[in-house]
């Protein structure tokens, strides 16, 4: 007979979740989507706002307890915070107060796309206003929790460039950006040190963990002189961490003390044939898609640090069968000497498109529903909770215990 959700949520609070991380209160994470850029449409985006977890963030807590998530990702919204140049904390309290309540561990994305309207991104003055903007929040989070802070200065500088420089997904759009990529990425590593720097000065016990997406593109079947195009665009998801360590522009003071930790972010789409930008698609099992875990060795023995998958989810039906999978490949990592962190479900809640706010995706383990009064109701998915749960036992097995290498 089928478990009643309260049934299948028992369990979840008895079960071992999976490897015991050394960094984080557990292995499994959930992100809670924060973009807050102007969209295509001239619209100033907080899905924070609306998704309602500003004003559900404590029960919000609650719930991920319940199925062994100790560990959030947020989103410090920089847009509602400095004004004038004044700072309002004022939404960031509730998410520390829930935190401090529920025993929770917060990475705190600190750019999450969006930035104060009266300032250009591509200004010298934006690396000066983040940096104030870093060290005032710091400041204001060490004064309301005692926890070993987390922080994620910049959200996916690599997808950033992308969006700004080359569509019309995110203002400035490719109109004030095309041909930009490299001012564009330097500019924003730039301004992830000077933030870094800024973190470190109100609490050295600070840990620093950088995100960006990891990608594979090949060329298209029958056109050999495309390989070498196809392995340099493959080849960019690495520019941003090597500035960082200061392994390539020297100039912008990059250090092997700032690459931290690696958060990796992938989806079905991270994929993709050069060119035609044709979508190596998983639902269809394209042979020729590389497997996650052979990527994130790639990525470990380059750098060299600890590393946890940052974002990752699918949509619809396909939820459940991707986690198990995600978790499969995990496990081999693991196996393979890959000191893989943890894993965050992003989003863990459902959310709307970015440019249609009526289009919900289907990817988080709760989807929303609202109410007559127009609350959005948590409603958990359940064959996402159960094949979860089975992701979760199949990383709790010796087998997929970390090795270090020899």
């Amino acid at each position: 007979m089928a478990k009643s959700i309260k049934e299948a949520v028992s369990e979840f609070m008895t079960a071992d979740y999976g490897p015991n991380p050394s960094l984080f209160k557990s292995y499994w994470m959930g992100g809670f989507e924060g973009a807050t850029h102007i969209n295509s449409t001239g619209k100033r985006l907080d899905m924070v706002a609306s998704t309602q977890h500003d004003i559900h963030v404590d029960s919000d807590y609650a719930m991920l307890r319940d199925v062994g998530i100790q560990v959030v990702r947020e989103s410090v919204r920089w847009h509602l915070i400095e004004r004038g140049g004044q700072f309002d904390f004022s939404s960031l309290l509730p998410m520390l107060r829930a935190a401090n309540e529920h025993g929770v561990q917060i990475n705190w994305t600190l750019c999450h796309y969006g930035w104060p309207d009266d300032l250009d991104l591509f200004s010298p003055a934006f690396v000066h206003r983040f940096e104030r903007f870093v060290g005032e929040t710091a400041r204001f989070i060490a004064d309301h929790s005692n926890a070993e802070p987390f922080y994620s200065p910049i959200n996916e500088i690599s997808f950033i460039c992308w969006a700004i420089c080359h569509s019309s997904t995110m203002y400035p759009y490719a109109s004030h950006g095309k041909g930009r990529d490299n001012e564009l990425k330097r500019q924003l590593v730039r301004a992830a040190i000077a933030a870094i720097e800024a973190v470190w000065e109100v609490d050295p016990r600070a840990r620093i963990v950088h995100v960006d997406p990891i990608i594979h593109v090949i060329a298209p079947l029958g056109r050999p002189d495309l390989e070498e195009a196809a392995r340099a665009t493959r080849n960019s998801m690495y520019e941003s961490w090597d500035m960082l360590r200061g392994s390539r522009d020297e100039d912008l003071g990059g250090d092997p003390k700032y690459l931290d930790i690696i958060a990796v972010n992938y989806y079905h789409s991270n994929q993709w044939e050069y060119l035609t930008n044709d979508r190596l698609f998983w639902h269809l099992k394209d042979p020729r898609r590389l497997p996650l875990h052979c990527l994130l060795q790639e990525v470990y023995e380059r750098y060299r640090v600890p590393m946890i998958i940052g974002e990752t989810s699918h949509v619809g039906v396909g939820r459940g069968e991707w986690i198990k999978e995600i978790a499969a490949e995990a496990c081999k990592a693991l196996q393979l000497g890959v000191p893989l962190e943890g894993i965050c479900l992003y989003p863990i809640i459902d959310r709307t498109d970015w440019d249609n706010d009526h289009h919900w995706h289907n990817s988080g383990l709760w989807d929303l529903e609202p109410d007559q009064n127009r609350v959005l109701r948590r409603m958990i998915n359940e064959p996402y909770l159960a094949d979860l749960q089975e992701a979760q036992r199949l990383l709790a097995q010796e087998e997929c215990k970390y090795r270090p290498p020899d």
